[in-house]
Formats: structure tokens, C-alpha cells, sequence
């Protein structure tokens, strides 16, 4: 089993600075003290509205990720809205390629292939080119991870919503077995698979245990609603024996 690496989204931490002019709660103190807990990573999604995460929180955060060599930085977004500029500037471990509108609510849905193939590759093939590895959000259809690793990902993140929206339901397990095969056709057209929306301290250590390979989940909303009750250090290390409690 591979083991699985958190990275933590600190979005809703800059929404909740940027209801007010006094630049608290720090993002890079959250930052920082999830790191401290174990936290492998850090995610950003830097939207165009600049809602949450603006362009210096992503700068700053590129500067802390220096002190922390073998974490990785993944910054997320529409690679045709404003992501690339922070790519070519920044340079991180990952970028990972949202299909989002301007202004979206949130991420509600992954690539769609062959429709989106000759806009992505050479996008792609640019990170690639600056030593930045490339996922893609993806629903978890099988038959799209073939076509996903043919434009040059190198991992896919597997939009886990509808499997979320399933806890506790009827159909969890029929969602599982979706994404169990997903994952599955991801590994065999050989794509890392990553996963991420609405995972938390309940369903998570169910879906690890059922979908193979899991290589990263990327926890920021539930995560940061644990953290306003148990800390940042707190959470991060209950999120990591959710991760720990999957293994065999």
C-alpha cells in the first residue's frame, strides 16, 4: 500500500483574514504550525476573485515551504485563468490543473476527455518543462485515466464529492467501488492518483482503505472546521491517524 501523504489547504484561513483589515488569522502561521504537526504538504487555490487565497499568500508560502525541504507545495487552479503566472514564478512541487469558472463556488467537476486534451498538453508539458510534476481533476470515470496520462499528467486527483455526499447512505459502497476502479485504471495507465473535496476525519480512513494507491489527499474545509475546536496541531495529527488506520 502506498502511503498516503496529507497536504492541507489553508484557503478557508485566508477567507476568514479577509473579512476584516488585520491580516489574522496568518496564513503562513497556519501554515507553519500545520507543518510543524506533520502535515506533508501545503495546498493553495489562488481564484481570480482573490476571495481567499491572494497572490502574496502564495509568494509567502513558497518562502516558508524553503525552510521545510522534502514538503511539498501544491498550488491548484484554471491553468487559463491565473495559475500559470504563478507556476512560472513560483515553481512548486505540484501544480494541480481545476477546471473552474471565474468565480465558482467551488471545484464541482474534473476534466473532460478528448474535449479538453489539445488545451492541456501544451500547458502541461510547460510544467513539466519547469520541473513541476502536474495532476488533474478528474471525476472518477475509468475510462478517462487512459487519456488523462496521454496528454502528459502525471497524477490525476480524484473528485471525491459524490463519494462524501454518499456517507452514510445506501449507495457509499456502490461510490466506493466507483472510485476503487477508478483508481485502479489510473494506476494501470500509470498515473499517481491523488483525491480531495469533502474528505474528513469520518470517511476517510473508509475510503483509503477501499481505493488503492492513494499517493496524496488534500484536506482543507473539514479540516480547518476541526482545527477552530482542537487546534491546528491537534487536527493534523488526527488526520494522520486517519491516514495511519487505513494501512493493513
Amino acid at each position: 500500500m502506498t502511503k498516503t501523504a496529507l497536504s492541507v489547504n489553508v484557503n478557508k484561513v485566508a477567507f476568514v483574514r479577509n473579512t476584516r483589515h488585520l491580516g489574522i488569522p496568518s496564513v503562513t502561521r497556519a501554515a507553519t504550525l500545520c507543518l510543524q504537526a506533520g502535515a506533508h504538504g501545503i495546498t493553495v487555490h489562488p481564484r481570480p476573485d482573490e476571495r481567499h487565497i491572494r497572490p502574496q499568500d502564495v509568494f509567502d508560502i513558497a518562502a516558508l515551504m524553503q525552510d521545510w525541504p522534502g514538503r511539498e507545495y501544491n498550488i491548484e487552479g484554471n491553468p487559463f485563468h491565473n495559475l500559470m503566472g504563478f507556476i512560472r514564478q513560483v515553481r512548486p512541487q505540484q501544480a494541480t490543473f481545476v477546471p473552474d469558472a471565474e468565480g465558482q463556488f467551488t471545484s464541482d467537476h474534473g476534466w473532460s476527455f478528448p474535449q479538453d486534451a489539445d488545451r492541456l498538453r501544451p500547458l502541461i508539458a510547460e510544467c513539466h518543462a519547469l520541473g513541476v510534476r502536474v495532476s488533474l481533476f478528474m471525476d472518477p470515470i475509468p475510462e478517462q485515466m487512459a487519456a488523462a496520462k496521454a496528454v502528459g499528467a502525471d497524477r490525476v486527483e480524484l473528485y471525491t464529492e459524490p463519494y462524501a455526499a454518499s456517507w452514510g447512505k445506501t449507495d457509499q459502497s456502490v461510490q466506493l467501488q466507483r472510485y476503487a476502479a477508478a483508481a485502479r485504471a489510473a494506476l494501470d495507465a500509470g498515473l499517481g492518483v491523488n483525491a480531495g473535496h469533502d474528505l474528513n476525519r469520518d470517511n476517510l480512513t473508509p475510503f483509503l482503505r477501499q481505493v488503492p494507491g492513494v499517493a496524496e489527499v488534500s484536506i482543507g474545509h473539514a479540516l480547518m472546521a476541526d482545527a477552530l475546536e482542537l487546534g491546528y496541531g491537534d487536527t493534523v495529527r488526527d488526520y494522520l491517524r486517519c491516514i495511519a488506520d487505513a494501512a493493513p
